[in-house]
């Protein structure tokens, strides 16, 4: 199988699961253009179903990641074969001429030799655009062959286990995109082949709405304060689940079998009054332990009891200062 082949087998290396969410996200977003348009009972429909759409969003994040790459079938795939020269334009315009024969019309009105002089240049002019065509066809090859053979690379040297390989292949491939959307970033350092250490810091609490939006039997649209408690259940699931998703791409792109990945957040100091990033939770988790999670039927704050963490968290006041896991702290846990 060629390169092109291999890459599209692998789903072109980095092609992302779209959620139904996510999908709908963009139809909705779609619609906002239509919004002065639609009548008061349209536009309170309309705002709720955004609304629930992005607690859907946040709340499944965790629920999708990429395929996982095969390193070793990246690195066994054949180089793109280098395009041979056609002359299938010659030889057609060669063709018409040998076959040419001048009807009745063209003897009387003299025109047999122009029109056999036009099926002559016809034959040079094919000869041009089939150089023009193979001098793209070689273009086009170099630049697949430098593609694969990078990728190749990348793939020899991740299989033996370079550091510097892994990283490289974070940068390429971006697995966090989607994370980042939703007001993430996201650190990653791995000294050990086997390990990696993450962290995962979140845009603060403003990521979940304050109010909550429904409709009405009248079909008018109803907004409430969100309850603290509700407030922060969702933050939590948010999280949580965000944790989650950065150990499913992590595992799903390199070949490592434990993860530290500790979320950050903006925690209220009491005694200067202002905000200060502190760790919020803190979770070592193994290839062999997340594999063994249904993603689309669990809880993602209650999914986290399954890996050795720190958290603490109250339902009505959110995350509290924690100290994060370190690789030294694991034979002690």
């Amino acid at each position: 199988m060629g390169w092109k082949g291999s890459a599209r087998s692998l789903g072109a290396l980095a092609r992302q699961i779209e959620r139904d969410a996510v999908k709908r996200q963009r139809e909705l977003e779609r619609q906002r253009s239509q919004l002065q348009k639609m009548q008061e009972m349209d536009r309170a429909a309309y705002e709720v179903q955004v609304y629930e759409n992005y607690i859907d969003v946040l709340l499944s994040i965790h629920k999708d990641s990429n395929e996982i790459f095969d390193w070793k079938f990246i690195q066994s795939t054949t180089s793109p074969i280098k395009p041979e020269k056609s002359d299938s334009n010659e030889r057609y315009a060669q063709k018409n001429l040998n076959s040419f024969k001048p009807r009745f019309s063209d003897k009387l009105l003299n025109r047999v030799e122009t029109k056999r002089e036009e099926l002559i240049a016809a034959i040079e002019n094919g000869k041009i655009k089939d150089e023009e065509q193979y001098q793209e066809s070689l273009r086009n090859h170099k630049l697949e062959y430098e593609d694969w053979k990078v990728i190749t690379e990348l793939a020899k040297r991740i299989l033996l286990g370079d550091v510097t390989a892994y990283d490289e292949a974070i940068k390429k491939l971006d697995p966090f995109s989607e994370i980042s959307k939703l007001g993430s970033s996201i650190q990653v350092e791995i000294n050990d082949k086997h390990l990696a250490e993450v962290t995962l810091r979140v845009n603060g609490e403003n990521v979940i709405p304050s109010e909550v939006k429904t409709l009405l039997k009248s079909g008018k649209l109803s907004t409430k304060q969100m309850t603290k408690t509700r407030f922060y259940e969702l933050y939590q699931d948010y999280v949580c689940g965000g944790v989650l998703r950065v150990a499913r791409e992590l595992f799903a792109l390199l070949p490592i079998e434990l993860i530290i990945i500790t979320s950050i957040g903006e925690l209220l100091n009491t005694k200067t009054g202002h905000t200060e990033e502190k760790p919020t939770l803190s979770v070592a988790m193994s290839r062999e332990a997340l594999n063994r999670l249904n993603f689309d039927m669990l809880d993602p704050s209650d999914s986290i009891e399954n890996f050795v963490h720190r958290m603490m968290f109250q339902k009505t006041k959110g995350f509290q200062a924690i100290e994060k896991i370190s690789s030294s702290d694991l034979n002690s846990l």
